[in-house]
């Protein structure tokens, strides 16, 4: 059995297993929320799935589950300082989202599942190893190789005549870092040029535009982070003044106005989580739990952006497509 069927597999039987009455025993289970940008809250899309789920294992909130959200929204400094906030309120677990919240949250020794964006937990020293996480850490990793390699065929599909492919991402993020290597890995290994645009503040973004409209790419592959997130309307912009095909990790950014995503479902990504803190509640060691791995990947298409841009989807593109918005 493959490694991901293997780590699949586990996700779907966390999902699957029989409630614990332990959300009964008269107890009251503390969970706080941390992301780089805005707090995951109740009334969030996240927030929602991860109440929902956790209800039906017995853990309700108001009743016996509290909430504590944070975000540094855009400042990364500032998660040390979240992080201790949380211990303060006693949590008995966090889900995070992003690589430098997830190494705040190792340094203060919290239970801790990351929900999305850390990259590779291995390569960047984050846990020991898939199946055994060690420390207090557990949570949904990704399979940035597979995907990027993904990603550029698809772009490529956008675009046949595809040949050179700009990468933006947050290079004082090592877990950013490591999925545009992956990225940049992959772009080579299908024969294209990569044009490597890293970016640490959000003046950088007009280095990096300035750096394309020097030597024009032919398509954009752009990492998420916290710092690329709050730029992404400038690079939506930068794309469609200049008509390139551009294609980013995650369905959000579709929706918000880019042309095309693909990446890990966000909703099965907290539906995971929820369970893995389900079993931490029940008494589960994070550690002890291996790291799961998506099995939905949905490919959206932003057909109103492809318009306005003056770029035409391909029919084969349309057809491979989960999601389209008109």
């Amino acid at each position: 059995m493959r490694r991901r069927e293997f780590l699949g597999g586990l996700g779907c039987a966390s999902l699957l297993r029989p409630y614990s009455a332990a959300g009964q025993s008269g107890r009251t289970y503390h969970l706080g929320t941390l992301t780089p940008i805005v707090p995951v809250t109740a009334e969030t899309r996240g927030g929602k799935i991860l109440t929902r789920m956790l209800d039906e294992r017995g853990f309700k909130l108001g009743q016996n589950l509290t909430l504590e959200a944070r975000g540094a929204l855009g400042d990364v400094t500032m998660l040390p300082a979240l992080i201790a906030e949380l211990k303060a309120k006693n949590v008995d677990a966090i889900v995070i989202v992003g690589y430098p919240t997830a190494m705040a949250a190792k340094a203060a020794g919290i239970a801790t599942v990351a929900a999305s964006g850390i990259g590779d937990p291995v390569e960047t020293k984050l846990i020991e190893s898939l199946a055994h996480p060690g420390g207090k850490i557990t949570g949904i990793s990704d399979v940035a190789a597979t995907l990027s390699a993904k990603r550029l065929s698809l772009l490529k599909e956008m675009s046949p005549k595809l040949a050179k492919v700009a990468m933006l991402w947050n290079k004082d993020d090592l877990g950013m870092t490591t999925r545009y290597q992956a990225s940049a890995k992959a772009a080579q290994a299908l024969g294209l040029t990569v044009q490597a645009l890293g970016v640490r503040e959000p003046d950088d973004f007009d280095e990096a535009f300035s750096a394309m409209n020097d030597d024009l790419p032919d398509g954009i592959l752009m990492v998420a982070d916290a710092l690329t997130i709050l730029n992404r309307e400038r690079v939506f912009e930068f794309a469609a003044a200049r008509k390139l095909p551009a294609i980013y990790e995650f369905d959000q950014f579709a929706r918000d106005g880019g042309l095309m995503s693909y990446g890990a479902d966000s909703s099965e990504c907290f539906e995971r989580a929820a369970a893995l803190v389900a079993r931490i509640f029940n008494g589960a060691n994070p550690g002890d739990l291996p790291f799961e791995l998506p099995t939905r990947y949905p490919l959206v298409l932003n057909l109103k952006t492809a318009k306005a841009t003056g770029l035409e989807i391909p029919p084969t593109l349309l057809a491979l497509a989960d999601e389209v918005i008109e």
